[in-house]
């Protein structure tokens, strides 16, 4: 093997994918078809639960300070997202460019091998392991590794060679997007509804602004060349009336709105991730967010099967826990078109939802469906609210390794958090000391946390697989849970 992992593509997903596999210990090449990063920015921003991870692993401050809002939208009808605790849109402001740079700063410094310039032409899975052979600066070259995992985007040659299938509903209509200067466009944060289309454009600084032209009637039949700034100014111009043809654009994109998911995340030694796992119309910045889930959900497991602590049979939890996922995103993304999209017979409709997102229930639905804050796995027996959930950031009181429940997470290790000073507890997860970081502490309050656990096991990827309620420890429940996510403890 010249590798443990080959990811392919260096877009967020695949980065975060790479840094995820160092931490827990495997070698990894991410190879990627373009030479260098091309600074475009289709999304300008993360969701609140991409944020939490990012927090996690310590790598906020590379952001700056993330403007946050509490303020989001659903099919481009406005809410709160207060009514959920501790809850916002997410972080705006923040170009998917600034968003690679970090991660590829993060996974490199891990000691991820990033080979930009290398074109995948063909894979191998011979049951054993990967082969690809790419098209390289020095010519072609082959590169064997134990797993592959395409990252490759919504044209994924992964998942095309590997023969996944990629059922979902085709695109019916073209839109455009573009960074245009000197074009003076009025603000239209939320997208303005007219007999033409629907028209959004936002200020990005520095006599740049974000315009996304959304015409109806524009079939999205395949096309050969790319998109032009006069295209998008026609289109700009038959809707609002405006002409924006004096300007130019930095860069200009289209997109559609198909909804397509692969039905299996992983065939034998290939597995998918983000984009090309899931393609959908980009509804609420879900997307990078959501790939960016993929890979923390599949890194520490991942890792830990090529490192050997880990069954096999555990890879089959990342299908298990994230297609679901997927298929509520591509649900609501959809529903999210149709209330945004659509022509006037759509009104009666935004209309409705309008009334219905007045309803604290409804928003706190809303806001967990797009924010991925809703997101609960099955991780077996037990009850609970903290249960297939992950843990909240809460400060820790008398903690070694951390003074807050993110920054325990932060070398991608399991957690059990001993919040009862309970050595019963303690010794049970003796034998998986290698993998497992015990912290005895408290919490500020006793009820920070949902339900008020006496002890909690926390995946590296923050979710909690197994809780002590408050009626005692349950030593051998805890042994059954380590095993499951952790592999057989170590000998003596």
């Amino acid at each position: 093997m010249d590798t443990d992992v080959i990811v392919v593509g260096a877009g967020p997903t695949g980065l975060m994918l790479a840094a995820e596999l160092r931490l827990g210990g495997a070698d990894v090449v991410v190879v990627e078809r373009l030479t260098e990063p091309t600074g475009q920015s289709r999304g300008l921003g993360f969701t609140a639960r991409a944020m939490e991870l990012f927090d996690q692993r310590g790598l906020l401050p590379g952001f700056g300070e993330p403007e946050t809002s509490p303020m989001g939208h659903f099919g481009g009808v406005q809410f709160d997202y207060t009514v959920l605790e501790d809850a916002h849109f997410g972080a705006r402001g923040i170009p998917q460019s600034q968003t690679e740079a970090v991660l590829e700063r993060w996974a490199t410094d891990l000691g991820a091998d990033v080979r930009r310039g290398w074109e995948l032409l063909e894979l191998t899975d011979d049951g054993e392991g990967v082969e690809v052979v790419a098209a390289t600066p020095e010519g072609i070259r082959r590169l064997r590794a134990a797993y592959l995992v395409g990252c490759d985007g919504g044209h994924s040659t992964v998942r095309g060679i590997a023969g996944f299938d990629f059922p979902g509903m085709p695109a019916t209509r073209l839109m455009y997007l573009a960074d245009v200067v000197g074009c003076a466009v009025r603000p239209r944060f939320l997208g303005e509804q007219l007999p033409g289309g629907m028209v959004m454009a936002a200020p990005l600084g520095e006599g740049v602004d974000r315009i996304i032209v959304c015409p109806h009637g524009t079939p999205a039949g395949d096309r050969a060349e790319p998109v032009t700034f006069a295209e998008v100014a026609d289109a700009w111009e038959r809707i609002t009336g405006e002409s924006i043809h004096e300007g130019s654009a930095d860069w200009v994109s289209s997109f559609t709105d198909t909804a397509r998911q692969v039905t299996e995340y992983r065939r034998g030694r290939v597995l998918l991730a983000g984009d090309a796992a899931h393609v959908h119309l980009p509804a609420g910045g879900q997307g990078l967010s959501t790939g960016v889930q993929d890979a923390v959900n599949l890194g520490w497991k991942l890792a830990g099967v090529v490192q050997g602590w880990a069954p096999e049979d555990l890879l089959d939890t990342y299908h298990g826990e994230r297609h679901p996922v997927g298929a509520r995103l591509l649900m609501n993304t959809r529903a999210q078109g149709m209330v945004f999209l659509g022509s006037a017979e759509a009104d009666p409709l935004r209309a409705l939802f309008a009334e219905l997102i007045s309803i604290d229930e409804v928003k706190r639905h809303f806001a967990g469906v797009v924010s991925g804050l809703d997101v609960r796995y099955d991780v077996g027996e037990g009850g609970g609210p903290l249960l297939g959930r992950r843990i909240p950031p809460r400060r820790l009181v008398g903690a070694t390794g951390g003074t807050s429940t993110f920054e325990l997470l932060h070398r991608a290790q399991g957690v059990l958090l001993d919040l009862a000073d309970d050595p019963e507890l303690r010794a049970a997860a003796t034998g998986w000391k290698d993998r497992v970081l015990v912290v005895t502490a408290s919490t500020a309050r006793p009820d920070a946390l949902p339900g008020a656990p006496r002890a909690v096991l926390v995946r590296p990827d923050g979710y909690v697989s197994w809780v002590a309620d408050g009626s005692g420890g349950d030593p051998a429940g805890l042994a059954t849970a380590l095993r499951r996510w952790f592999g057989d403890p170590v000998a003596g």
